[in-house]
C-alpha cells in the first residue's frame, strides 16, 4: 500500500483515491515510520523544503456564544477564561511586530465570536491594512461564520487568508457542536474562496472521533481545497465537557499528520494547538512526517513553546524558514 501510494504521489504527482487513503488508515503501528517517511517525501516533492511561520493573537477573548465542547472560550461552560473586550490597535500592532521579528510571514487575528457584527467588521477593516502596511506581514483573520458581504469586505481590505476550521468530520460534528451546523462552516469556507481570500481550514484530533471519521474529515477538507490545513490536537480545557479526555498518543499523532499530508499533498500543513502536550519530545519527528508550517509562540488561551525553541528545531533539521519575500 505504501509503495502504491508513493507511485501515485511521487512518480505520477497525482492524488490518492478515497479507497487508497482508507486502506492506509489500517496500517499496523509498526509501519508508522514508513508512512511518515513517505509523507515527508511527498511534502518535499509537492511543497519544497521551506517552513512557514505564523503568529496568532486572541484579539477578542472569551464569552463566545457557541457551545463547542472543546473550547475554553465558550460562555456555556464554567472555564477559567474570562470574557475580554477587543484589544486596541496598538496592542495588536505590537503583537504583529513581535511575530515579524522572529521570521513569521503570517499573522492571524482571532476573535471568539459566532461571527462579526458591524462594529467588529469596522475594527477589522481598520486594523488589517494597518498591520500589513506597518509590518509587511500577510494578515489573516479568524472571526467565525461570515455572510457573503462580509467575506468580500474582508478581502477588499487585504485579508490574505481566512481561518475557519471544520474541526471534526460531518458525521461526528453534532456530538461536539450544537449551536451551528457543519454545513454552516462549509458555507463560510466556500464564501472565503469565492471572495478571493486564501482558505485556512483544519482539524482538531482527539474529540472522540474514530479513525474512519478522521479520514472522512481529511477528505471533506480536501473537497474544500484549502491553501492551509492546521493540525490541532485536543489539549483538554478545565471546565469544558471534554476536560477528562486523554491526550492523543504521540505515535498516533504522527500517523495522522502523515495521513493528512498524503490526503492533501500540496497544502500548507501547519503544526497548531496541542502539539506540545501531545508529541512532547517528538515534535521534530512531526516536521519529518509531513508538516511544513508552524504556529509560533502562544496559542489563544494556552501556552506554546518559545519561538526560539522552534527556530532552533528547524535549524537542527536544516529546514529553511520562508519569510515574506525571502528565505532565512
Amino acid at each position: 500500500m505504501i509503495d502504491e501510494a508513493r507511485r501515485t504521489l511521487i512518480d505520477e504527482h497525482s492524488l490518492l483515491t478515497e479507497e487508497q487513503l482508507y486502506s492506509l488508515v489500517n496500517l499496523p503501528s509498526e509501519r508508522i515510520a514508513e508512512l511518515a517517511e513517505l509523507a515527508h517525501e511527498v511534502r518535499l516533492a509537492w511543497c519544497g523544503p521551506t517552513v512557514e511561520l505564523e503568529g496568532i493573537l486572541s484579539a477578542k477573548t472569551g464569552g463566545c456564544p457557541e457551545d463547542c465542547k472543546f473550547c475554553g472560550q465558550s460562555s456555556h461552560y464554567g472555564t477559567p477564561v474570562k470574557a475580554m473586550p477587543f484589544l486596541d490597535e496598538a496592542e495588536i500592532l505590537q503583537a504583529a511586530r513581535e511575530s515579524a521579528s522572529v521570521g513569521a510571514s503570517e499573522f492571524c487575528i482571532v476573535l471568539a465570536v459566532r461571527g462579526p457584527d458591524e462594529r467588529t467588521m469596522g475594527r477589522l477593516e481598520r486594523v488589517v491594512p494597518m498591520v500589513a502596511n506597518e509590518t509587511g506581514l500577510n494578515v489573516n483573520v479568524s472571526a467565525g461564520i461570515l455572510n457573503e458581504e462580509q467575506a468580500y469586505r474582508l478581502a477588499a481590505v487585504g485579508v490574505h487568508r481566512y481561518n475557519h476550521n471544520l474541526e471534526t468530520a460531518r458525521s461526528h460534528f453534532a456530538n461536539i457542536v450544537t449551536t451551528h451546523s457543519f454545513e454552516e462552516r462549509v458555507e463560510t469556507c466556500r464564501l472565503v474562496r469565492k471572495a478571493g481570500m486564501e482558505l485556512c481550514s483544519g482539524a482538531l484530533i482527539g474529540l472522540g472521533e474514530s479513525d474512519i471519521q478522521r479520514m472522512e474529515l481529511a477528505l471533506q477538507l480536501r473537497e474544500l481545497d484549502p491553501q492551509e490545513v492546521p493540525i490541532n490536537f485536543l489539549n483538554p480545557r478545565p471546565g469544558t465537557p471534554l476536560e477528562g479526555v486523554a491526550h492523543v498518543e504521540p505515535m498516533e499523532a504522527l500517523r495522522w499528520i502523515a495521513l493528512f499530508r498524503l490526503a492533501m499533498p500540496g497544502v500548507i500543513l501547519r503544526y497548531a494547538g496541542g502539539r506540545e502536550v501531545t508529541l512532547r519530545e517528538l515534535q521534530a519527528m512531526g516536521m519529518t512526517s509531513g508538516i511544513n508550517a508552524l504556529i509560533i509562540g502562544n496559542y489563544l488561551t494556552t501556552l506554546g513553546r518559545s519561538p526560539k525553541e522552534d527556530i532552533e528545531m528547524l535549524e537542527q533539521l536544516s529546514m529553511p524558514i520562508g519569510a515574506v519575500g525571502t528565505v532565512i
